[in-house]
């Protein structure tokens, strides 16, 4: 059975780096979803509602617009025309039948897009620890709270990554304990107090290109894309008293 490390290895890396690596790449390789996935029922579409729609409703909230909008998939167990329009735009992007009804096929998608550990194919929790050793610790939430919102920001994340045709994303900032936060001088209210904001670079792409891709994935806070890092945030989506859109350089 192929290991956690190898089918992670290969998501991110190639089979080629895999096999540099000693690990298993040959025929019998089965690129199966994880032991932890998500139990799935066996179809869901407009009008179902429950526990199965706001995890689909996670997991495709990255895929919230086709161009630039300022609107989020609202993850709150009901399936709706917005939904549904995230779903095609999710199940587009990955080759799957277009119908807007989630089934085995992408169901199927949404698993490989899971490790066993409730990270993501591309994310590790440990990318999003604070800086300062304290994990996910010390902030104004607490630590199971965080996990989940960074969780949540992991699938928004790989909708960016796919958007950017698959490259490498760099988190350079993450989640923020309070103490680690003002040492780097940031806001007193800063979104990554809370695990719901990422700094993030991705290799081969201007900071300006990857505003305007996070444009399409449900973000409420970009930050400006005149630095070396491209801060992205769901303030609205979170009732942590910042939830004015901030778009700093407006639609680009």
């Amino acid at each position: 059975m192929t290991s956690d490390l190898s089918r992670r290895s290969l998501l991110r890396y190639g089979a080629g780096a895999v096999a540099a690596t000693g690990l298993a790449v040959g025929g019998g390789l089965a690129l199966a979803g994880p032991a932890a996935a998500y139990g799935w029922p066996s179809q869901l579409a407009q009008g179902s509602s429950g526990a199965a729609v706001k995890e689909l409703q996670i997991r495709i909230a990255g895929w919230a617009a086709a161009s630039a909008q300022q609107t989020y998939v609202s993850c709150d167990g009901a399936f709706g025309p917005g939904t549904e329009a995230a779903l095609r735009r999710f199940q587009a992007a990955y080759g799957l039948t277009v119908d807007g009804v989630a089934g085995s096929q992408t169901f199927s998608q949404l698993n490989a897009l899971e490790s066993a550990d409730g990270s993501t194919a591309h994310f590790d929790f440990s990318e999003f620890e604070s800086k300062d050793g304290s994990g996910f610790s010390g902030g104004k939430v607490g630590a199971a709270t965080v996990k989940e919102n960074v969780r949540r920001n992991m699938y928004k994340l790989e909708a960016l990554r796919k958007k950017c045709g698959d490259r490498a994303v760099t988190v350079n900032s993450g989640f923020r304990s309070i103490s680690h936060n003002s040492s780097v001088g940031g806001a007193s209210n800063s979104q990554h107090l809370y695990g719901i904001a990422a700094d993030v670079a991705i290799s081969g792409l201007s900071t300006k290109s990857i505003y305007q891709k996070a444009e399409t994935c449900g973000y409420s806070g970009l930050e400006t894309y005149t630095v070396s890092w491209q801060h992205v945030d769901s303030r609205v989506e979170y009732p942590y008293g910042s939830q004015s859109w901030w778009w700093q350089d407006g639609v680009a």
